[in-house]
């Protein structure tokens, strides 16, 4: 089924590099065992417990949260979170640590927080990225996304790269990516970036994506800040993301500085979040015009994590999330899942109404996943051509599974610039349907459920 496209190479000499996804093909490392063995957890006796995850504000609710409370020197949740491992290299942003899932450097301290470690021995780095299981957050129509969380920056000097972002699902970078906090060479700044459209190049001039640039955050690697980002979709027309530093707003961007096609591809569906410690890469470097992390680097910075949080604002009409019922097309026929069958590649058709489960559909992950019978609808092998059939697929947070409601009825797809197609304004029960591009006619409008 869809699979996910590895990005290309970012060259290594640019200003700002994306916080790439990760490549699946790695080994164990033997290096990050022997670092372990030598790594000796201590949590600062003057460290206070961490602050509550705050409540939702008035009017939102409360859709991911981690206090990171237990033991110290265990790992995070299991169910909130997953390892990324493997070296640096292969997330091509020039780092030059190794990824590891030992607890020399990703653990809870015992006062909840989440300490994720950089350690060298001899000119080798091990760190820790973590992420959650799927893409979980997102913000429906008509509404808002919050995503916040306390975080100490490290100290250590050059080389430095603590991060806490957001990822699309699928391709790189048009499934979209929303860095939060990014600083480099523990300078006590912070920087927040969108990356968009295409590579390289485009609209959101990748790899550096649209930034605020580092910004001064006094303070920062002495004591615990809160580092924000609200995605506003409440008017869907003109989408916003907003960045904040406790509380106080330093940088935007909005849909009309990419277009509306560009902005729905990357930020109109749900996105994981990430935390990661980088060494070394083309941001440090490029920050301080040398190669990092150099003599003056230290092991051992920590990034610590008080808590995360994401919330989210009830949609309007557009689609933001529904009770299960039928999708009712051209002709007065339904969207069916033929013969009711969960399994994989299954079609899915138009066919007479009829009130079955096959034909009842909800809108979940922000109002841009249709869900029936525990699947997903989907365009088969993730294809973007015209006349790509669709089916029914198990839920897998890919970009071919993503549909955005637009105004005029059409059930848009921003992986394949393409809307859910009855073919051939068919009439007759059972033909499957398909994508095709977006022509605004009856054989492409879609009644949702209410």
């Amino acid at each position: 089924m869809p699979s996910r496209t590895i990005p290309h190479p970012v060259p290594h000499h640019l200003p700002h590099h994306p916080r790439r996804p990760l490549r699946r093909l790695f080994r164990r490392w033997a290096a990050a065992a022997l670092v372990a063995a030598l790594a000796v957890l201590v949590t600062p006796a003057t460290r206070a417990a961490a602050a509550a995850v705050p409540p939702p504000p008035a009017g939102w609710t409360t859709v991911f949260s981690d206090d990171f409370s237990g033991p110290a020197g265990s790992a995070p949740s299991a169910a909130n979170w997953t390892y990324d491992t493997g070296p640096g290299s292969n997330f091509g942003t020039g780092e030059i640590e190794t990824m590891t899932n030992s607890t020399s450097n990703v653990h809870l301290d015992g006062n909840g927080h989440l300490d994720i470690t950089a350690l060298g021995n001899g000119g080798s780095w091990t760190s820790g990225r973590i992420h959650t299981p799927s893409a979980l957050v997102g913000a429906p129509a008509g509404g808002k996304l919050e995503v916040t969380a306390g975080i100490q920056q490290p100290a250590g000097g050059p080389g430095y790269w603590p991060a806490f972002w957001m990822l699309g699902p699928g391709q790189w970078p048009e499934n979209g990516e929303i860095d939060i906090m990014e600083d480099v060479n523990s300078l006590s700044e912070v920087a927040g970036t969108i990356h968009c459209g295409t590579y390289p190049g485009g609209v959101c001039n990748e790899g550096n994506g649209i930034g605020s640039g580092l910004q001064a955050c006094s303070g920062c690697q002495s004591g615990f800040h809160t580092y924000s980002m609200i995605l506003d979709r409440t008017n869907t027309a003109a989408e916003s993301i907003t960045w904040y530093l406790d509380g106080a707003a330093y940088f935007s961007v909005n849909e009309s500085q990419v277009g509306s096609a560009v902005w729905q591809q990357a930020f109109d569906h749900n996105l994981s979040i990430i935390f990661d410690l980088a060494i070394g890469g083309g941001f440090p470097n490029g920050v301080c015009g040398c190669t990092t992390p150099t003599s003056a680097t230290t092991s051992g910075g920590t990034m610590s994590v008080g808590y995360v949080a994401a919330y989210t604002t009830n949609g309007g009409s557009g689609g933001g999330g529904s009770g299960g019922g039928p999708v009712v097309g051209y002709g007065g026929l339904c969207l069916d899942d033929r013969s009711g069958s969960t399994a994989d590649y299954n079609p899915v058709q138009v066919y007479t109404c009829n009130g079955t489960p096959a034909q009842q559909w909800t809108f979940v992950q922000a109002g841009s996943t249709l869900h029936a019978l525990g699947k997903c609808l989907d365009i088969n092998g993730g294809g973007t051509a015209n006349g790509t059939t669709v089916d029914l697929y198990t839920c897998n947070n890919t970009a071919a599974q993503v549909w955005i409601p637009q105004s005029d009825g059409a059930l848009y797809n921003p992986q394949s610039n393409r809307c859910l197609d009855d073919t051939g304004w068919s009439t007759t029960p059972g033909t499957q349907v398909q994508i095709w591009d977006c022509t605004g006619s009856a054989n492409q409008q879609w009644k949702l459920p209410s």
